[in-house]
């Protein structure tokens, strides 16, 4: 795998600008490095039980079997009056919300439903598959989170063995942000599927860096760490999507030990 070392450079971007259609300038299978420790990786497209169990999930979520929750907002890009539908989908562990009267933690109630039981269950077979990608290629990686997992979320509320949580984002850009209700020091998933659309690229402005989305590739990076964005998706023709399939850990569930 090719050695990608992030350096620092300066940039006006702030968290809540809109991102842009930005060409990928990460296309081929890397390592991330700062300063000589190792962040994350890219690779441009899966294989075997990971892409199989992906596969599944992504056919079960473009079903009407996977709850959903839907909007109709523009494709992202500026001076566009295009519109595309955009979906997402949460199962696993979901933070408590006192705002909505819901001051506990609780598991997604995508899990009640029979019909998405399929998905739900290739989703946990390709949370496993990737973690022992992350084993495989960047072993000081898992066992980081995998301490910080053990150390910080009950079991009942993890997902997989790195992860708490997990999410699908159907045609959804995202304006420059951080995930600061990630756990610290741990590592996202994001596999992406794509048909007859472009853009959809993780852009992160600290490192002048942009991931290609391509169908079939996987991202493992640190979302808590940089402000990072999603450029515009797409569609080629009628029909046309990229969906994100991501596995990630929150950091809400510290005091629910049982």
């Amino acid at each position: 795998m090719k050695k990608v070392n992030l350096i620092k450079v300066n940039h006006n971007i702030k968290i809540g600008d809109v991102c842009g259609d930005i060409d990928p300038n990460i296309t081929e299978d890397s390592i991330f490095y700062d300063n000589d420790e190792i962040v994350g990786f890219y690779i441009k497209s899966i294989e075997g039980k990971l892409k199989q169990y992906i596969d599944i999930a992504n056919n079960e979520l473009l079903s009407d079997r996977v709850p959903k929750s839907e909007m109709r907002r523009s494709s992202g890009l500026r001076n566009s009056e295009s519109e595309v539908k955009q979906y997402s989908t949460i199962i696993g562990s979901c933070a408590a919300k006192p705002h909505m009267k819901r001051p506990y933690p609780m598991i997604s109630s995508v899990h009640q439903v029979d019909s998405a039981k399929t998905y739900i269950k290739a989703m946990i077979l390709a949370c496993h598959q990737a973690e022992e990608l992350v084993k495989e290629l960047t072993p000081e990686l898992f066992e980081k989170q995998e301490k910080i997992i053990n150390e910080k979320v009950p079991p009942k509320f993890r997902f997989g063995r790195l992860f708490t949580s997990s999410i699908a984002n159907f045609n959804i850009p995202a304006p420059f942000h951080r995930d600061a209700a990630n756990l610290e020091n741990c590592v996202n998933v994001i596999i992406a599927k794509k048909s007859f659309a472009k853009g959809g690229n993780t852009t992160v402005p600290d490192y002048n860096a942009t991931v290609d989305s391509r169908d079939n590739s996987m991202l493992v990076y640190p979302a808590w760490r940089n402000v990072h964005g999603v450029t515009p998706i797409i569609p080629l023709k009628t029909g046309g999507y990229r969906n994100s399939l991501v596995f990630y850990p929150l950091k809400a569930f510290n005091n629910y030990w049982d």
